[in-house]
């Protein structure tokens, strides 16, 4: 085993930050206005095999087919799988603990990951139903959707 020797190889503790901004294209700003504008999820349609994806992509990932077309999707969706996080990041304004879900929406063929609210995680159970709760103030992010919660 190679030992490294201060010598030659230093190390210094330190924090690397890469500013950049995403750009959604056309097809998925289309999605994303419809849910700021009009707390309307859209998933992407293939015209092929038929499968619809959120969030909306252009490509079939199963037949490899050209996108065009958006529908409607949800709102309410089924919990698939969660996880409680026990530790802050940063990038959230959440408290810890919190609880990130994958929810499939309805009409949808993939699932997404979102957050969950208004139910302690032991209640939570596979394939029960949740609804979006919207922010107020919405930005044509994911984030327009504050988190998922249980249909009552």
């Amino acid at each position: 085993m190679l030992e490294i020797k201060n010598e030659w190889a230093f190390s210094i503790p330190g924090k690397l930050e890469i500013p950049y901004r995403y750009f959604a294209g056309a097809f998925q700003s289309k999605a994303l206005v419809a849910l700021r504008d009009k707390k309307k999820i859209m998933g992407s349609r293939c015209p092929k095999c038929r499968k619809v994806f959120f969030p909306p992509r252009s490509n079939c990932e199963v037949c490899l087919s050209k996108i065009s077309d958006l529908v409607e999707i949800g709102p309410e969706g089924t919990l698939i799988s969660w996880t409680v996080v026990n530790y802050r990041e940063p990038i959230h304004t959440r408290r810890k603990p919190y609880i990130l879900g994958l929810i499939k929406p309805d009409g949808a063929d993939s699932a997404m990951l979102h957050f969950i609210a208004g139910i302690e995680p032991e209640k939570l159970k596979q394939g029960m139903r949740l609804k979006p709760v919207f922010s107020r103030k919405r930005a044509g992010q994911i984030l327009d959707i504050k988190h998922f919660k249980p249909v009552i």
